[in-house]
């Protein structure tokens, strides 16, 4: 497997805490996505929300269509750095970000009614601006209210009372079967690491509530949560799905993958500072769940460990815990096959999505390196941030 490509040894070096970003694995997994372009003639986007890795995006864009973002400054980054597609959906929009919006994405999907009508002038004046077909295109996100994400509240768009989309009867008083001529587009998404058999069942209750506007729209965007990297994941089935939406309705079908583009491709490499027990033995490392792996304490969930296993597997059992003051910044407890000192070193796996895109330096904690693990076995720093990145976020 991946995971056994690499010896420990190759990280010795790296000053730690550090994100690893391993090249072969993304490329593994843009290769993936690639033929499911080509195949199907789909768009697929990078949603940066999971992975800014932005020194890797003219990599990326070497295999995808673009990039799809949560907000100007993201939107800005995708366009700047990747330079292709570049997509943009947010629960609302300020006045001020619309102007820079509409000359840097070639699409805006606005959440609700109210701010499609509130912002389509600005869109329409930019427009009217530009010749040769160059525009920017207006989609409207909708809620096919179809829950597929059993207990995990905090990610399902579908939720009771969630914010996200325009319910069915919402958008059939706004609209009464008939789309304006400047709405483009329909977005949906309910997933959240999830198979192709969810997207199918949500499509079904998507067509269901609002087939009658398919047949007026260009494109339709399926959203993200899409685990098409993953081993088990059913790629077959949604190739097909992407060719009867468009055969059936003549649309281009664009999908948002975040974590999919660099699932399991990354390490965050730590350092045992220290070793105290208070009825079980526990590590201090120098990486942090509430500074540097935010989902561990959020979700919860309690990420792999290069040669970790669950606890009491294996004979001898650890808490791993951290240098900050939060009693609660504990990572979980592991088992290992020997003894752990002071000074070794563990990799923690699957670290490149959600990581670096949410952590912060609460304590004081340094922001771990950004290093990309190459093909050749050997690494490269991407990025090492210091004092001055703590002390610029604040005043």
């Amino acid at each position: 497997s991946t995971r056994r490509r690499w010896s420990n040894a190759m990280f010795e070096t790296l000053q730690t805490p550090c994100y690893v970003i391993d090249e072969k694995k993304l490329k593994d997994n843009l290769r993936i996505l690639h033929e499911i372009e080509q195949e199907t003639g789909c768009h697929i986007l990078l949603a940066q929300k999971a992975f800014s890795a932005f020194a890797l995006y003219p990599f990326i864009g070497q295999y995808i269509s673009g990039t799809t973002a949560s907000g100007l400054y993201e939107a800005r980054l995708g366009y700047e750095e990747m330079k292709k597609e570049n997509h943009v959906f947010a629960p609302a929009f300020k006045d001020a970000d619309m102007p820079e919006l509409v000359q840097i994405c070639d699409h805006i999907v606005f959440n609700s009614v109210a701010q499609y009508e509130r912002h389509r002038e600005t869109v329409a004046r930019y427009n009217q601006s530009k010749t040769g077909g160059v525009h920017c295109s207006i989609g409207i996100r909708v809620n096919p209210e179809c829950s597929t994400q059993g207990d995990h509240a905090i990610y399902d768009p579908c939720a009771k009372g969630s914010r996200l989309g325009v319910t069915k009867a919402l958008f059939d008083k706004a609209f009464e079967g008939r789309l304006p001529e400047d709405v483009e587009g329909l977005h949906f998404h309910t997933l959240c690491e999830q198979n192709a058999d969810d997207l199918m069942t949500t499509f079904e209750a998507f067509e269901q509530k609002f087939g009658t506007y398919l047949s007026q729209i260009k494109w339709l965007n399926l959203g993200g949560g899409h685990h098409i990297t993953r081993a088990d994941y059913d790629r077959k089935a949604l190739k097909e799905l992407i060719c009867r939406i468009k055969d059936t309705y003549g649309v281009t079908v664009y999908l948002e993958p975040g974590e999919a583009i660099a699932l399991n491709a990354g390490y965050l490499v730590t350092e045992v500072l220290d070793i105290v027990h208070n009825d079980l033995d526990i590590l201090i490392l120098d990486a942090s769940a509430a500074c540097h792996m935010p989902d561990v304490l959020e979700m919860p969930y309690r990420p792999p460990l290069k040669d970790g296993y669950e606890a009491g597997e294996k004979p001898y059992t650890y808490r791993l815990s951290s240098m900050t003051c939060l009693a609660g910044d504990v990572i979980g407890d592991y088992s290992f096959e020997h003894k752990i000192q002071v000074g070794d070193r563990l990799i923690f796996e699957d670290m490149a999505i959600y990581s670096m895109v949410k952590n912060n330096t609460f304590n004081g904690i340094p922001l771990p390196d950004i290093v990309l693990l190459q093909e050749d076995k050997t690494t490269k720093l991407i990025k090492r941030f210091g004092y001055e990145d703590f002390k610029g976020r604040l005043s």
